[in-house]
């Protein structure tokens, strides 16, 4: 369980949940297999590697029906601690933030 404040070695953290990457997908017959591919490439990213290896937490992703689309968008949620998280603003956040909103 993720709290807005968490003890990490022997230091109080504020923690930020964010979402770091999301993308959309037609409509497949198995959209986690399909899926699977783009959460790979990102993860082997530049952006990814910094997010698996700073969240708090494994990081975790989501699907949601995308009805107007008639297919599935799909986001990453990773937890960073405040220097890791201002880190990754400065250098990703407007990326992840000019795509369309995904609700969790």
């Amino acid at each position: 369980m993720i709290n807005d404040y968490m003890i990490i070695e022997d230091k109080v953290h504020r923690v930020h949940r964010v979402i770091v990457y999301r993308f959309r997908m037609g409509d497949v017959e198995d959209p986690d297999l399909y899926a699977a591919q783009p959460l790979w490439e990102w993860q082997e990213s530049e952006m990814g590697k910094f997010v698996m290896e700073r969240s708090v937490e494994t990081p975790i992703w989501h699907r949601q029906a995308d009805v107007a689309n008639y297919g599935y968008e799909y986001a990453v949620e990773a937890f960073l601690k405040g220097s890791d998280y201002s880190f990754w603003v400065l250098k990703w956040g407007n990326e992840v933030d000019k795509k369309n909103a995904f609700s969790i």
